[in-house]
């Protein structure tokens, strides 16, 4: 399939994907939709990709731009349900996904990266989910994920009064992993991707599973999740190569099997 609204770059086991903004009208929207929900099933199937990247998330204005007193525009019951489905295909991937935010990440731009296992931000990022300045709430998981990163409190602060916190701000609450100079972000981003890639790729997936699962459970079905899924691991060909690899003081060679 040829993208028209999303870059794409697979390398060393790593796909790099990034939305070409600006999304700034309801057919560029439904297109962008489509295709991260087409690329996304793509990703599921190649068994070569252990990490994702994605990129531009913050180049999204559809519901603020870069001023932060942007209206909001509203949404359709239809519309909403859409947008919805965008963040929930980046969650749905059992592998790794690592966001790069290089703008502000406002709005859906926002609640994108939060469907991310990990947000690496630059030190000019804003972020913020301000829907209430028009009436409504965050319709992409934003009300759920948010709260899960940050707790509670922290996440009734933002959504309800629709502030726009610093980088800084968002490394001190746990909304962003780490902050660092903007021409360093992509480089830094890949490094720490390809380090993942060469990782057990099983080990990997059973790594989201254990903790995304274990949150809705209480701390005995999560243990008892965790030990499953560590059970689970001793029957595959990568756990033996791994133990193989430290035994021979080499680098290992797994297959995802």
């Amino acid at each position: 399939m040829v993208y028209q609204a999303l870059n794409y770059q697979k390398t060393d086991k790593v796909m790099l994907v990034s939305i070409i903004g600006p999304v700034d009208s309801q057919l560029k929207l439904n297109r962008l939709s489509d295709e991260l929900r087409e690329l996304c099933a793509e990703i599921d199937w190649d068994e070569e990709i252990r990490v994702v990247i994605l990129g531009g998330v913050g180049e999204i204005p559809f519901l603020m731009g870069k001023g932060s007193n942007s209206p909001v525009p509203k949404a359709s019951e239809e519309q909403a349900i859409q947008f919805s489905s965008m963040a929930e295909e980046v969650a749905k991937l059992d592998k790794p996904v690592i966001a790069a935010i290089d703008s502000n990440a406002i709005g859906q731009g926002l609640e994108l990266t939060l469907a991310c296992d990990m947000r690496i931000a630059t030190e000019t990022s804003r972020f913020g989910l301000p829907h209430v300045h028009t009436g409504i709430i965050p319709w992409d998981g934003g009300t759920q994920r948010l709260s899960r990163l940050v707790g509670k409190s922290k996440a009734l602060e933002m959504i309800l009064t629709g502030e726009i916190v610093d980088a800084q701000d968002a490394y001190r609450t746990g909304l962003v992993n780490r902050v660092v100079p903007s021409g360093d972000l992509m480089g830094m981003v890949i490094d720490l991707a390809k380090e993942m890639a060469s990782k057990g790729p099983i080990a990997l997936r059973y790594t989201k599973e254990a903790i995304y699962k274990g949150m809705d459970m209480t701390l005995e079905e999560g243990l008892r999740l965790e030990a499953d899924l560590y059970l689970l691991l001793h029957t595959t060909r990568d756990r033996t190569e791994g133990i193989s690899a430290f035994r021979e003081k080499r680098i290992p060679t797994f297959v995802g099997k």
